[in-house]
């Protein structure tokens, strides 16, 4: 009886100890094995018409560019790609959007090595799941009421150290308007002040600081 051919994993984190946990971690199975790493999207979207693998493992936070781009970039090339998102981030904004750009499944770097071996299997498979605790931020974020991309420019604004003078100059928007903006933002992050706003925004994925 002919042995199956392992699945072809790809790899792509910008840590190069995080790489070698998985390829040592992967390499471990009988059924699968890793053909590739990258460390940037720019590498993630070359190299992966080079491999063609069967499940790409991506994070969220890459060097040059953010992950969920990358996970854009491979989908239009390979429309059948399967993508397993490994991050530490777990703000369900992050989950939200890799997941609507085509990720397969969610997965943050704490999740043991079984575990991540068990949903490899399942995505090459055509079975995307999601844990338990990923579906929960899922769910709380369907609760939350959502910010514009306006607010979120604010937001992001905010985080910089801008007052409303400054933010109306920044868009192009009266000081009225800033400041209407930033009554709402507060009001839907459930929040009394720009501060606080600042690190619900951050927690939940809607902005990174840089």
């Amino acid at each position: 009886m002919t042995k199956p051919a392992p699945i072809k994993v790809f790899c792509v984190d910008d840590h190069r100890i995080v790489r070698e946990g998985l390829e040592l971690i992967i390499g471990r199975q009988d059924d699968m094995a890793v053909v590739g790493v990258a460390s940037s999207a720019a590498e993630a979207i070359e190299r992966y018409g080079r491999y063609r693998p069967d499940v790409t493992l991506m994070d969220i936070n890459l060097g040059d560019a953010d992950g969920v781009d990358a996970i854009r970039a491979i989908k239009k090339q390979d429309a059948h790609a399967r993508i397993v998102v490994l991050t530490m981030y777990n703000g369900e904004e992050y989950i939200h959007r890799a997941l609507e750009a085509g990720a397969a499944s969610y997965l943050l770097k704490d999740t043991l090595s079984d575990y991540l071996i068990d949903v490899i299997r399942a995505v090459h498979e055509g079975r995307p799941t999601l844990a338990p605790e990923v579906r929960a931020r899922l769910e709380e974020r369907s609760h939350q009421m959502q910010l514009t991309p306006r607010e979120v420019q604010v937001v992001e604004l905010i985080s910089q150290g801008m007052r409303n003078k400054e933010i109306a100059a920044a868009l192009g928007i009266s000081f009225e308007t800033a400041q209407v903006h930033v009554k709402n933002i507060l009001a839907k992050l459930k929040v009394q002040d720009r501060t606080a706003a600042v690190g619900v925004a951050v927690r939940r994925g809607i902005i990174q600081l840089h």
